[in-house]
């Protein structure tokens, strides 16, 4: 069985903002659009939520990684493709991180910048060469993106690992630098 693009998306499990909210199922609904399947932390809650019962409703098949102590927290989504309930969130990532073909981080929190990073550093220092991309929609890590270019200046962050990461500003854009970065063909169904 061939298996197609495989997204996978980092997002918050906790915001209740209808902004981020409807972020994450335009991000579903065109990952669902181009083709794509989806690989997410396999929560049913907030953006995690959103964004993989809009790439479902498209049509885009959703595979859900989730550690067996957040499956109530988090409500895990049931209704995935396939639901992965692991020992540990440190296995949680590695499965993620082998399913996907490329990242998007979206608005989160730490358990979000704790993702992002790890995935960042892994390519870095050449555990994978997948794309990594990071929406700054609205300014919503310009602090965080202002910090990392200080610790650049100070010499604590290379250019080589800042350049490792796409900062992008609206989704279009990020599912462009997806798509180029990553070899697939920027198309919809």
């Amino acid at each position: 069985m061939v298996r197609g693009f495989a997204l996978c998306v980092y997002c918050s499990a906790s915001t209740a903002e209808q902004a981020h909210i409807a972020l994450a199922a335009r991000t579903g609904t065109e990952i669902a659009r181009r083709g794509w399947s989806l690989v997410s932390g396999g929560g049913h809650v907030s953006m995690m939520g959103a964004v993989a019962t809009a790439a479902r409703a498209g049509g885009a098949r959703t595979v859900g990684v989730i550690p067996k102590h957040l499956v109530h927290r988090e409500e895990a989504d049931v209704h995935s493709d396939e639901l992965i309930v692991t020992d540990t969130m440190r296995q949680r990532k590695q499965i993620m991180e082998d399913r996907a073909d490329a990242f998007l981080t979206l608005p989160g929190g730490i358990g979000t910048l704790e993702e992002f990073f790890e995935t960042w550093t892994g390519g870095y220092l050449g555990q994978h060469d997948k794309p990594v991309v990071l929406l700054d929609q609205d300014g919503f890590y310009t602090g965080l993106l202002e910090w990392v270019d200080e610790l650049s200046r100070r010499g604590f962050v290379s250019r080589h690992a800042r350049e490792r990461i796409t900062v992008v500003t609206d989704l279009a854009s990020a599912f462009t630098t997806l798509a180029a970065a990553a070899g697939v063909e920027n198309r919809a169904r």
